[in-house]
């Protein structure tokens, strides 16, 4: 299991932020075999680990870590895929979140998790989880939240990632709405780094850290906002090729590695079990049991699979230590992680990494 790609477009909001700093990023590019061809094409996509480290080399370069907001500062809708362009045309501003939430898996899939839009409601069976989100993130009665899954721990060579997420969400808002009054607050899930004033700039309205999570609060009223470029009949057009797309997506699947990519999110500290994931999938766990056996599998057989897969996607492609590792896989100890994964492979994982890069120098 992969911990994740995205498309070229979010390397054409690097180059655009790298401009706007007035560096050359050539070299870089050239660095990390990012040609004009690639950049071009709608299918081409670059591995998560292969981004981060690009934004950290930039970071670099230019000598502000604050890069992700300024790559925020310089993002688009249509940086977003189809997604932006559904958010484009949509009719108001709580339409638009919940197509760039919806549809984000066909311009990026992370293993970890993918962005989530809700509306806190007072009413309904079906809003109890949501209202309880609601209230852990200080979301209001009718305030919206949109939230980008947590990437922690953080490094050197994800934090710009995050502040890029917050800080674009809110350009593409002000770009649909022709407004800059519509978010109640940022909120970023790690402590105030070092250029703490750089937010300040950026955000017209409270920013704050060690939140739970990374995410913004619309206000409500801003939700009914409409969008200056709206078009329903484009946009019609553009989500009936949208869920196409997503289907298409899914039905690329086997059962076992959808089962699998909602194992990687719930994998965070913890063993999920089969009763969480069945939620997650709206199945029962006896048909979640049933559907792994009929593909020759069991729940227990998936889970250590993607296990074993995103620990040597970890050590080989992270600059995360063996701890933090552990912690993300669920694992109980430091030790018991690295006696799996000597298991999986046959090395320790500190060996395993100092191969692995001794074979790519």
């Amino acid at each position: 299991m992969k911990l994740g790609d995205i498309s070229v477009s979010y390397i054409e909001i690097m180059i655009k932020a790298m401009e706007h700093l007035d560096k050359d990023v050539s070299p870089l590019l050239e660095k990390y075999s990012i040609d004009a061809v690639s950049l071009s094409s709608p299918d081409a996509r670059v591995s998560i680990p292969k981004f981060m480290r690009l934004g950290y080399d930039c970071i670099s370069l230019s000598g502000s870590p604050w890069l992700g907001l300024v790559m925020g500062q310089v993002t688009t809708p249509t940086n977003l895929g189809i997604a932006g362009l559904l958010a484009y045309s949509s009719e108001n501003l709580k339409q638009a979140c919940e197509q760039i939430a919806t549809y984000e898996p066909l311009n990026k899939y992370n293993s970890r998790g993918q962005s989530q839009f809700f509306v806190n409601q007072v009413f309904g069976m079906e809003q109890d989880k949501y209202r309880e989100l609601s209230r852990g993130y200080g979301a209001e009665k009718g305030q919206g939240v949109l939230m980008f899954y947590s990437i922690n721990p953080y490094n050197d060579y994800n934090y710009f990632v995050v502040d890029s997420v917050l800080s674009g969400w809110q350009q593409v808002i002000e770009q649909l709405t022709g407004r800059s009054d519509g978010i109640e607050k940022v909120c970023f899930e790690f402590p105030a780094p070092a250029y703490i004033e750089q937010y300040r700039a950026q955000f017209s309205c409270p920013v704050l850290f060690e939140q739970p999570s990374n995410y913004i609060v619309i206000k409500a009223e801003a939700l009914t906002w409409t969008c200056i470029n709206r078009s329903a009949p484009t946009f019609e057009l553009l989500r009936r090729g949208a869920d196409e797309e997503l289907e298409k997506v899914r039905l690329g699947l086997s059962f076992n590695e959808k089962v699998s990519r909602v194992i990687g999110p719930l994998l965070d500290g913890s063993t999920p079990t089969l009763e969480q994931v069945s939620e997650q999938l709206n199945m029962a766990p006896w048909t979640v049991r049933r559907k792994l056996v009929e593909e020759g599998g069991s729940f227990q057989k998936t889970l250590n699979e993607t296990r074993r897969s995103l620990a040597i996607s970890y050590v080989r492609d992270t600059a995360l230590t063996l701890g933090e590792i552990a912690y993300l896989l669920g694992f109980g100890s430091p030790t018991a992680f690295q006696r799996a994964f000597k298991r999986w492979t046959g090395e320790a994982p500190g060996r395993f990494r100092a191969l692995d890069k001794y074979s790519a120098g």
